[in-house]
């Protein structure tokens, strides 16, 4: 099987989250893990393993309807910042195969395999190395593809999961046989309304997608979009590596059981929030410049504020301080639903853009040892994920502290 001379590798780890779980729980192997909220809460399931999957339980699902289908289901609290320090391992690891690596999340990513496949005998040999290393060092399988561009390297990595391998070869005919009995949901860009709009004209394939005239597609959704999947159903996508590509984000939250009204255990929640998020970004090597809240209250108004600090940021005590104090600015004076605390503009520790004055300044964290706090951050993140969240836990916050 050829692969051509311009060729993208898309891996995708299978059921991160469940899967890290049941390796650092050897006793779960074999079992239904489903991380997220637990059965009897309001919330929803982030991702669950395979052994769940039999059952109907699938990402994005309310956790009391995962429960109703799978009631042996061992419910998991999600550990991001756990998830985080893996996800760094994994692409350490793939940085030793090539430098030309763009991550997607904290669990897939495109490699650019034109400056190292003369290294390989051949791309399957490549991809089944790539995957035993992940095997033997993470202790984790991965789902990978392989084609002329990134569209069709991302379709080949689902194609055959879980621990799979598909090499989809560079012939335009083979490329349009590969698609065509796939899902119109799988062409980039077509999302729950998009999709709904194709289906009610007939569209249910990428092979209906295909056949289908272009000018009367550019009636339905417009010339570019019609474009847009026209070229992604025959295969065609002309996009380049991003290797510069980072995470713009980092957020949690938590939906209360019941709609609450105490303002002790709001800030408590605040706390563990700001964290946990301060704890994925030490794991995953970035400071943040944007720290932000999110409060919806029981009628199910959203409301979100933020500030932008001089210095990046990636301890405990400088995150909490800032959540505390948006939050006093916002002042709630009725029941809420859920909360949430987020950082962005996220960089690497000692590539940050100048600092800015701040249009609030009295919103900047007190001074601090930043050293000091941390070096303590990082030994409480060791503890943690030996011995899990609960066996440390903050005592009392306070704005000024």
């Amino acid at each position: 099987m050829t692969v051509p001379l311009r060729s993208f590798l898309h891996l995708d780890m299978d059921a991160f989250f469940a899967a890290i779980e049941q390796r650092d729980h050897p006793e779960w192997r074999g079992k239904p893990v489903i991380v997220g909220s637990p059965p009897d809460r309001r919330g929803v399931i982030s991702t669950c393993s395979y052994e769940a999957r039999v059952f109907g339980v699938r990402s994005a699902m309310p956790s009391r309807t995962a429960g109703k289908l799978c009631p042996q289901g061992i419910f998991v609290k999600p550990r991001m910042h756990r998830y985080e320090e893996v996800s760094h391992q994994l692409m350490t690891l793939l940085e030793t195969f090539s430098p030309d690596i763009e991550p997607v999340s904290v669990d897939e990513a495109f490699i650019d395999l034109a400056g190292i496949r003369h290294l390989w005998p051949s791309m399957e040999h490549l991809a089944q190395t790539l995957k035993a290393k992940i095997r033997k060092e993470l202790g984790l399988t991965a789902s990978i593809g392989i084609a002329r561009n990134k569209f069709l390297a991302k379709v080949a990595s689902d194609f055959n999961k879980p621990d799979g391998l598909t090499i989809i070869p560079d012939d335009p005919d083979t490329i349009r046989r590969f698609l065509a009995l796939l899902p119109i949901g799988r062409l980039w860009g077509v999302g729950r309304v998009t999709e709904s709009v194709l289906l009610k004209v007939g569209l249910k394939t990428i092979g209906d997608v295909q056949r289908f005239e272009e000018r009367h597609l550019e009636s339905i959704l417009g010339k570019g979009l019609a474009a847009h999947l026209k070229g992604l159903a025959d295969g065609l996508d002309e996009r380049n590596l991003d290797p510069r590509r980072e995470e713009k984000s980092i957020s949690n939250e938590t939906t209360f059981d019941v709609d609450s009204t105490d303002a002790t255990a709001w800030r408590q929640v605040l706390l563990e929030l700001s964290e946990e998020v301060a704890s994925r970004l030490r794991a995953g090597g970035w400071v943040a410049r944007t720290a932000q809240i999110k409060v919806r209250y029981s009628d199910f108004k959203t409301l979100t504020r933020q500030m932008t600090l001089p210095e990046p940021i990636n301890t405990d005590r400088a995150l909490l301080h800032c959540v505390m104090e948006l939050f006093e600015r916002l002042n709630p004076q009725q029941a809420i639903r859920l909360l949430g605390v987020g950082v962005s503009h996220l960089s690497v520790p000692g590539q940050c853009p100048p600092s800015e004055l701040l249009l609030f300044p009295e919103f900047a964290p007190p001074p601090t040892t930043h050293r000091r706090d941390g070096a303590l951050d990082r030994a409480v993140d060791r503890i943690r994920s030996r011995f899990g969240r609960e066996s440390l836990k903050r005592g009392h916050w306070t704005a000024g502290e």
